[in-house]
């Protein structure tokens, strides 16, 4: 068996190797070995190059057509929405425009869009060099549930819309995609003939010019700025939506990057991940620039880190806890309470997997802390539980006096913030039913308040002038994240209260810090396995 500073020096260890082998597998992508050949320049036919066609600075169109079929011949049965005849690849745009929608489409079809990048003065379909790429406009997702005021029953046009389109919430219905993103790589990389990238490779049109091999300008959409958040429900009664199409250049490097990051969405669709749950990954992937990425995947990576410790060290400590001397049982009540509410509010919200599960084992292991705290043990009488609670000593008795006088004076201030937030939403937020509005109520009284039930722990520590008892392994561990979360506060898009939460956290560590300057540990007291140095038995003195 290996011993616990032993199994942690191997994670610790597995986790340099994965973040070694993470760096070189990104480098791999974003590098890519030129064709030796070339190295001299000139273009004059070298073996195995293949040459940029743009380089030869070509004059092109850009046309955007729409259409119901996803394979077009000729110009039949296809919509100009968009033409742009002196397109310019280094500069960017974005330009909304009324897209006409077929009978078929409203009636829970499906729209495509065809791209063309083209020479100038001739039509796509009569040049031998275009360049073209299909996106559908629609998708099919379950519309969001209608929310109403529940003392009023007042609703929005457009949600009551949506409802009667379909008979059935769970069935999916045509959503518009309001934004088309369009790159083209603008580089003149010369690539070696005999070692494409697979990821480019597919993207690639080759023409052969006199004695050398060209690829056509690579022409790519950016699937990752479609958001759930754009997409609009498609009612029988619209004739026209906007469209917004927006280009810019776009590296070889971030080219292949992002390819491969749609790659990995497309995959956890295949695993059955909704298209909400796969835009929590685009979100990660949009909604920051490469810098504060790549800066995201380190602390990420150390937050996975620093979670696997503090849990490891956590389930330690109350697997072997004993005692509950110095322990305040109302904290550990509280974070069970509100963990479980924080799991069944992700829930109700439809929230990504992602999310869902770690927070649904969280709630497990907290209710395993809630039983070991209150010394619970069940035995069962045929198929009937019987719950049974375990006494506690004088000490623990002590300890249990502090907590429910802390806990007294922190209910003054603390149940009639709760039922004035949860009144105030009642008026004038809108919910999709009562168990939605009690859930959200005490969800945003959790993020709001839920520091506040640290504070008896801080009070039964000031009265028993000692820390000794805590768990200051996993508290470390847990401080790591909580900075962590603070740096990804700024980075990520979330809610001002998750991020204000964040913060808080911060000031009752600094307090528990405090603490444990000011009540050095005393070899009299209780550890955190309630024994005392004290109490452990002495070696029996070797006979002459």
């Amino acid at each position: 068996m290996l011993s616990r500073s032993s199994f942690t020096s191997l994670v610790v260890g597995v986790f340099a190797v994965y973040v070694a082998h993470t760096c070189w597998v990104m480098y791999g992508i974003v590098y890519t070995r030129p064709c030796p050949a070339a190295a001299g320049g000139g273009g004059g036919g070298e073996a195995g190059c293949v040459w940029p066609y743009l380089a030869r600075r070509p004059k092109l169109q850009l046309s955007v057509y729409t259409t119901t079929r996803s394979n077009i011949g000729a110009e039949s049965n296809i919509d100009l929405v968009l033409n742009v005849e002196d397109f310019d690849i280094e500069s960017k745009f974005e330009r909304t425009v009324n897209v006409s929608v077929p009978k078929k489409t409203r009636n829970n079809g499906t729209l495509y869009a065809y791209i063309f990048l083209h020479h100038a003065g001739i039509l796509p379909w009569r040049d031998g060099k275009q360049v073209h790429i299909v996106s559908p406009l629609t998708t099919y997702m379950v519309p969001k549930p209608e929310e109403i005021n529940l003392l009023t029953g007042e609703s929005t046009t457009q949600q009551i819309e949506a409802e009667k389109q379909t008979n059935a919430l769970d069935e999916p219905v045509s959503h518009w995609r309001s934004r088309l993103t369009l790159n083209v790589m603008v580089e003149d990389f010369v690539f070696d003939g005999s070692s494409l990238p697979a990821d480019v490779h597919r993207y690639m049109k080759m023409v052969q010019l006199g004695k050398t091999v060209h690829y056509l300008p690579i022409l790519f959409i950016d699937q990752l700025s479609n958001r759930v958040k754009d997409l609009m429900v498609i009612n029988r009664s619209t004739t026209e939506l906007p469209l917004t199409v927006s280009y810019d250049k776009i590296s070889l490097g971030k080219l292949r990057f992002w390819i491969h990051m749609q790659d990995a969405v497309y995959s956890l669709q295949q695993f059955g991940f909704s298209e909400k749950d796969a835009d929590e990954v685009k979100g990660i992937f949009v909604d920051t620039n490469l810098y504060f990425l790549a800066l995201t995947f380190f602390v990420a990576a150390f937050h996975l880190l620093f979670d696997f410790l503090a849990f490891k060290n956590d389930i330690s400590f109350w697997k072997k806890k004993r005692s509950m001397i110095g322990m305040s049982t109302k904290a550990v009540l509280w974070r069970c309470f509100s963990t479980v509410v924080i799991f069944l509010f992700l829930l109700d919200e439809q929230t990504s997997l992602l999310v869902l599960i770690p927070a649904g084992i969280g709630a497990v292991i907290e209710l395993w802390k809630v039983k070991k705290a209150l010394k619970m043990t069940i035995k069962w009488q045929g198929l009937r539980p019987k719950i049974q609670f375990g006494t506690y000593n004088d000490s623990e008795k002590k300890t249990e006096e502090y907590d429910t006088q802390a806990m007294k004076y922190l209910s003054y201030l603390l149940y009639p913030l709760c039922i004035g937030g949860a009144g105030y939403s009642l008026l004038n937020v809108k919910y999709k039913s009562w168990y939605s509005w009690l859930i959200n109520s005490f969800v945003n009284g959790v993020y709001a308040f839920g520091f506040l039930f640290m504070l008896p722990q801080l009070f039964v520590n000031y009265k028993m002038k000692s820390v000794a008892h805590l768990p200051w392994k996993a508290f470390t561990y847990k401080a790591f994240n909580t900075f962590i979360d603070d740096i990804f506060a700024f980075i990520i898009t979330m809610p001002t209260s998750h991020r204000l939460a964040c913060f808080r956290d911060d000031v009752v560590f600094l307090v528990y810090l405090y603490q444990r300057w000011l009540y050095p540990v005393d070899k009299s007291r209780v550890n955190e396995y309630g024994e005392s140095y004290e109490e452990k038995p002495k070696k029996k003195a070797h006979r002459e």
